[in-house]
């Protein structure tokens, strides 16, 4: 057995790998995940002789990577740029992934000659896009919002329906007219579980003021594998309760909201360079061989026909344009999640679950390396991609209880139209101010005939009964100008006109 300092210098090692390989998988166009995996391989059985074959501990730290990875997709996610995408995203989630299920079993029965429950398990499988390759690989593609938000809401929600199919066709047991309901419940439970997590967790957080601003970002992850479990106890959905909780949580006014992405953003990178590290680690290269051609067969079914048919049967009533249902069909990323439900059926029984991880293995090297360095020229191709926006501005706020005041940090970004703005023309509402600007590194205290510039950091006091309106004016500033009328009664009758 190693000891504690050699696994302790191992795992250090590793992520330091995992962390440099993601700017090499920049210079080289690839997805980090394949860099992660290479890395597990090389560690493994066949190369510097790891010996690691357990299936159980496996599947149990897969999930556990899941939960963290959805975590951070939920509460990276802006709301306002997924809701256009809600009614597709959610239908992809579900009806696209029956659709999936059905015509990848039923290509795999006839073409490989599994039977019919064995068939449409792969086909549960390999359903699922994958949330980390998405949240990692599309964000820098450069595609329209509404086509990211689409991908980003189907890979977040699009693990519950599925983890529950391939437990359902593991297992021995029956599926009656009951097995419908079931699934229903399920996710519908786990939603409002989720939701009521997601609420009660930024209700909470708002008022604790906690001693140190470290402990914002730790409560709230806490908060979303805390739904997690209840939603699992409750026999709902853990994972989309996890993802419903986070993007609750990272749509709320948090204290150092920035922190906590900032945070969740880490622990998402830690999970897949683990979570990936560890399947190719786990997974033995020569019994790969064996399973390339139903690897090959499997991704052309998949590629061919499944996932075009299922993005038509989901997009089409909302009557999404065809150039952008070609590129969703071409951007259904799998990564490691696959991989991961594989080892779920293996664990619940399924006579060949061993096989299905090594042809899921090998199926999800080869789309990512196919599909994950081809997005951008696809994109191009199909012009569903955008010139350089400017980036959204950045608000970060910090309560000062003794006060009932809080801090606003404003960061002007490229490209906002806050540039040029004086302050007299922010019109802040009554009870805020700003109290120091910094430029250039040099802070110095502004006038109402200071004119902000690009980059400029702004330290903005304001009550906290002032503080919504005084967010909802910068931002309403950073987006339509210094003439931006206020949008809400609340605003108006918080602020000077």
């Amino acid at each position: 057995m190693a000891s504690l300092e050699m696994a302790l210098g191992v795992a250090a090692a590793v992520v330091l790998l995992g962390v440099f390989a993601v700017r090499i998988s920049v210079r080289l166009g690839l997805p980090s995940l394949l860099l992660y995996l290479a890395i597990g391989i090389l560690l493994g059985e066949s190369v510097l002789g790891i010996q690691f074959s357990d299936a159980r501990l496996t599947e149990s730290l897969g999930l556990a990577a899941l939960v963290l990875i959805l975590a951070e997709g939920g509460l990276t996610t802006r709301w306002s740029a997924v809701r256009p995408a809600t009614g597709v995203g959610i239908a992809l989630a579900t009806v696209g992934v029956a659709v999936s299920i059905g015509v990848v079993g039923v290509g795999l029965h006839l073409l490989l000659g599994l039977d019919w429950r064995a068939a449409f398990l792969w086909g549960a499988v390999l359903s699922s896009t994958d949330a980390a390759a998405v949240f990692s690989v599309l964000r820098g593609v450069g595609v329209s919002p509404r086509v990211a938000g689409v991908l980003e809401l189907e890979s977040g929600s699009n693990d519950a329906p599925v983890v529950l199919a391939v437990v359902l066709l593991a297992s021995a047991d029956p599926i009656t007219w009951l097995t419908p309901l079931l699934v229903g419940y399920e996710l519908v439970a786990g939603g409002l579980v989720g939701g009521l997590f997601g609420i009660a967790g930024a209700w909470a957080l708002r008022r604790a003021a906690l001693p140190a601003t470290g402990l914002y970002p730790l409560a709230t992850l806490a908060v979303c594998v805390l739904a997690y479990s209840a939603a699992q106890l409750a026999h709902a959905s853990g994972l989309l309760a996890v993802y419903v909780a986070a993007l609750v949580l990272g749509n709320a006014d948090l204290p150092h909201r920035g922190d906590v992405r900032s945070f969740a953003e880490g622990m998402g990178w830690l999970a897949q360079i683990g979570l990936f590290v560890l399947l190719g680690l786990f997974v033995s290269p020569p019994r790969l061989v064996d399973a390339i051609v139903p690897a090959l067969v499997a991704g052309v079914v998949l590629i061919v026909a499944a996932r075009p048919l299922s993005v038509l049967a989901a997009a089409a009533p909302f009557r999404v344009p065809w150039r952008e249902q070609a590129f969703l069909s071409w951007a259904g990323l799998r990564g490691a999640v696959p991989i991961v439900f594989a080892l779920v059926a293996l664990i619940e029984g399924a006579p060949t679950g061993r096989a299905l991880v090594d042809v899921v293995f090998v199926l999800v090297v080869g789309l990512t390396l196919i599909q994950g360095t081809t997005l951008p020229w696809v994109a191009r191709r199909l012009r569903v991609s955008r010139a350089a926006q400017p980036r959204e501005i950045s608000v970060d706020a910090a309560p000062l209880d003794e006060l009932s005041a809080d801090l606003l940090q404003v960061q002007v970004p490229v490209g906002s139209l806050l540039r040029g703005v004086y302050l007299r023309e922010l019109r802040l509402p009554r009870g805020a101010m700003v109290s120091l600007v910094v430029r250039d590194g040099q802070g110095f205290t502004p006038t109402e005939d200071t004119r902000l510039r690009e980059h400029d950091q702004l330290l903005v006091v304001t009550t906290a009964k002032a503080r919504k309106a005084a967010e909802a004016r910068i931002r309403a500033v950073d987006q339509h100008g210094r003439l931006a009328r206020w949008h809400s009664g609340r605003e108006a009758s918080d602020g000077r006109g």
